[in-house]
């Protein structure tokens, strides 16, 4: 990596680190090519130093393909809640059954992925768009 590639913390710890965030600076072990340290800027403009095994090279297209996973899992997380719910509490399982809808319908509205909460399988694009635009 380099001067103005875009990063991710390998295990972020708080809300910043799991954001993109842009290589500022290198540090090389003495008489070396050997990348030791990264100085990341995050989107916020806070500026954080970690070690080169900590931070791993990161595109937009794979910032997106992590918000889709990250989605899906959150999908079945909720279909799974609708079910203990739905012996515990009739209306919170009908309220948790809302905030799915809402995640599938956003999910295909903004991400062009089609979700399905039964499967675990991993969901169908109906469009590719590299910078998450919709036409």
């Amino acid at each position: 990596m380099d001067i103005h590639d875009t990063v991710r913390v390998r295990h972020p710890r708080d809300t910043v680190e799991y954001r993109l965030g842009t290589v500022t600076a290198v540090t090389y072990a003495p008489y070396s090519t050997y990348a030791e340290r990264y100085q990341v800027r995050f989107p916020n403009g806070l500026r954080r130093t970690y070690p080169a095994a900590d931070v791993v090279a990161c595109t937009r297209d794979d910032d997106r393909a992590a918000l889709v996973a990250a989605v899906t899992d959150a999908s079945h997380r909720l279909r799974d809640a609708c079910r203990i719910a739905h012996d515990h509490d009739d209306s919170l399982s009908a309220e948790i059954t809302a905030t799915l809808a809402f995640l599938l319908d956003t999910a295909g509205a903004r991400l062009g992925v089609t979700l399905n909460p039964d499967a675990s399988t991993t969901p169908a694009t109906t469009e590719s768009h590299a910078d998450g635009a919709r036409p």
